[in-house]
């Protein structure tokens, strides 16, 4: 177990300009960008043109709603989870895990992200999507963070269902409804969560069983969770071709789809078979990419900007 760091100062000594930088780690910026984009793709999917001035200005305020209310829920998963991510080797860094960065103060900033990206969503978009946005929120920092995320070795299949929820937030911000396209990218963002989250679990198992969090690896071992995320990745091969077969898309993206289904597939069936922890590195990394290409795909097609 690797050495403690240093004690660091409180939230009252530090500079401006650190404490601003410990509440901008807190709120999880390179997981609410990509929270971020799935969800414009989301509300690009739901227009059947490129979007004019008026409808980029609407684009905008919801992107700014949602990604309040992301980084909010951000903000306090690390409050929630302080103790344990101070056990573990890859999020002990942390300014609340460090104590760098105090809770109330924490808590404070979230409450106000959260109250803003509301009112933003409510008054200038639609209440759909402002309870819908909340709901998440409260789905990931009470549902998940609370009770699944040490309830059960299920809790990421599960609690994948907030994760799952940008594009439908998008398509309800421009169409003040929720359409069959936007549950269907909720699907494939459903399905691919347990295999992106299971391949860091994997080469990250010994910092999940210090801190006691039941993950598949934990509980099951690794050719068990092995095994789930090649079943997971195939279907999820399926399921991101649905758009073509539904209509939704055409075959710009269907090929995009069936190549870089195919090669999640190909890096799951190796973890399955010549486990590494380096291999389950690259599987995870190739993870976030193949969901961006899926979604930038649905967008460029829909715009007529793939064959």
């Amino acid at each position: 177990m690797p050495a403690r760091a240093a004690p660091t100062p409180a939230s009252g000594h530090l500079s401006g300009r650190a404490l601003l930088r410990g509440l901008w780690v807190l709120t999880k910026p390179r997981v609410v960008q990509l929270i971020v984009f799935c969800a414009l793709i989301g509300m690009l999917l739901a227009l059947p043109a490129w979007p004019n001035a008026q409808q980029w200005v609407r684009i905008a305020i919801a992107a700014g709603g949602i990604w309040l209310l992301a980084s909010a829920a951000a903000v306090f998963n690390c409050v929630i989870e302080r103790q344990i991510d101070a056990r573990m080797q890859r999020t002990a860094a942390r300014p609340t895990a460090q104590g760098t960065v105090a809770s109330g103060l924490a808590i404070t900033v979230g409450l106000l992200m959260a109250a803003a990206g509301g009112l933003l969503l409510w008054l200038c978009i639609n209440p759909l999507t402002a309870c819908l946005t909340l709901a998440t929120l409260l789905g990931y920092s009470v549902v998940y963070t609370v009770w699944l995320k040490r309830a059960t070795e299920q809790n990421i299949v599960i609690g994948g269902a907030s994760g799952a929820m940008p594009p439908v937030l998008g398509w309800a911000a421009m169409q003040g409804t929720v359409g069959p396209e936007a549950w269907l990218m909720f699907l494939i963002i459903f399905i691919w969560t347990p295999p992106h989250f299971w391949a860091l679990a994997l080469y990250r198992v010994e910092d999940y069983r210090r801190a006691g969090l039941p993950m598949l690896p934990v509980t099951h071992g690794r050719a068990y969770t092995t095994r789930h995320v090649l079943i997971y990745t195939v279907a999820l091969w399926a399921i991101s071709l649905l758009p073509l077969l539904q209509g939704m898309s055409g075959l710009g993206y269907g090929l995009v789809a069936f190549v870089c289904g195919a090669v999640f597939c190909a890096y799951a069936w190796r973890l399955h078979q010549h486990y590494s922890d380096a291999l389950a590195k690259r599987t995870f990394r190739w993870s976030l990419w193949h969901l961006t290409a899926l979604f930038a795909a649905l967008m460029l097609d829909h715009y007529g900007l793939l064959i």
